[in-house]
């Protein structure tokens, strides 16, 4: 059994210390709530739209191009002894190129010089007998008859003698055709044939770029394509040396798109100049008038949510973000065109689109804010 005396009331001071330490942990508590629902402001970076432009810009790249190229071939069949220049090598008209074995050719040749010779005898044998068959004609000893067969046989003997001399005259060509030349000044671009290889008539054999004019060949997508007029002025430039800017003139358009890459073949004529060589990489810039006018912005602006494109537009009033939907256009190198959505004028958020909200406080770059303190910059 408990003693009635061991139990005591609780003193004043103690109910004052429990008073104390409840009224201390419920000001904590205050303050970190107050803490936890004090407003957060973002610093952002931030692009404005400038005004879309009246023209753009189309960029594509090609290879300098002689305007004329040649692939030479023997105008004969047979078996290539020898091969006599290199690619890089400048020839000019006269300048052997490759031979082939020209020995048939050669017994043909002979062989048509035989029949000529006997040709040659047949008319002189047959312009005897014509000669006897007028003398006795005349003398009444032959007949008619006589004297008109040995006409034909002489008329038949020169024919003999003209074909002859023709299947010597192609026999000596044929002869002549076992060697390639050059016809015209120009630089060796390919070897498509080597020494042993046996080869037909016309088969590719050297290729030469004639000297002259260059050209850059591109490719242009049909989307595009309607821009490119012969006659049309572009701008060239060149990845070896940046400083070299000449003017083109597109000179020629394909009727076609390729069957593979759907794109069409321009060709762009360049102003003669020493730096330009064949096989340098150009770029040719075209300006066009921009039918559908955009605005552009950087790549990592754009957002997209449930398959919908949208950036984040800067309210400069109340300093807070708004998702607003866009057209896009296309992809460049330097961001993304917008056809429809945004405004000349507009902040979009250009970084961090991930930590974007609906209705999100935040400090754009020289905005001072004293009310809260700012979160740590998108970079």
């Amino acid at each position: 059994m408990v003693s009635l005396k061991t139990r005591r009331l609780p003193s004043v001071f103690s109910i004052a210390l429990v008073g104390a330490i409840t009224f201390g942990l419920a000001g904590c508590s205050g303050e970190e709530k107050k803490a936890e629902t004090k407003e957060i402001i973002r610093p952002v970076k931030v692009v404005e739209i400038a005004k879309a432009g009246e023209t753009r810009a189309l960029y594509y790249s090609g290879a300098v191009k002689a305007r004329v190229e040649m692939n030479l071939g023997f105008r004969v069949g047979g078996k290539i002894t020898e091969r006599l220049v290199d690619i890089g090598e400048h020839v000019k008209p006269g300048d052997m190129l490759a031979r082939i074995d020209a020995t048939d050719y050669q017994l043909a040749a002979k062989t048509a010089e035989a029949n000529l010779a006997a040709a040659e005898k047949g008319v002189q044998t047959a312009d005897l007998a014509n000669k006897r068959a007028a003398q006795l004609f005349d003398k009444s000893v032959a007949s008619k008859s006589q004297l008109e067969q040995a006409a034909l046989s002489y008329d038949q003997a020169v024919s003999t003698r003209d074909a002859a001399v023709s299947s010597l005259d192609q026999a000596k060509n044929q002869v002549s055709y076992t060697e390639l030349k050059a016809d015209q000044n120009g630089i060796v671009t390919a070897i498509n044939a080597d020494s042993g290889q046996v080869v037909a008539s016309g088969t590719p054999v050297v290729t030469v770029a004639i000297d002259g004019e260059k050209e850059v060949q591109i490719a242009v997508p049909e989307n595009d394509i309607a821009e490119f007029k012969p006659g049309k002025i572009v701008k060239a430039t060149f990845w070896s040396d940046s400083k070299l800017v000449l003017d083109g003139k597109v000179r020629e358009v394909s009727g076609s798109a390729d069957q593979q890459s759907r794109t069409f073949s321009v060709r762009v004529s360049l102003p003669s100049d020493p730096r330009v060589l064949l096989g340098m990489t150009a770029t040719i810039e075209a300006n066009v008038t921009n039918s559908n006018p955009y605005v552009a912005v950087p790549l990592g602006a754009l957002a997209d949510k449930d398959g919908k494109k949208f950036v984040w537009v800067v309210d400069r009033g109340a300093s807070t973000v708004h998702a607003r939907e866009i057209d896009v256009a296309d992809f460049t190198g330097d961001g993304v065109n917008i056809t429809s959505g945004l405004e000349a004028g507009d902040l979009v958020v250009a970084a961090g689109t991930q930590f974007m909200t609906e209705n999100l406080k935040v400090m754009v770059p020289g905005q001072q804010s004293a009310s809260a303190e700012p979160a740590a910059a998108i970079q």
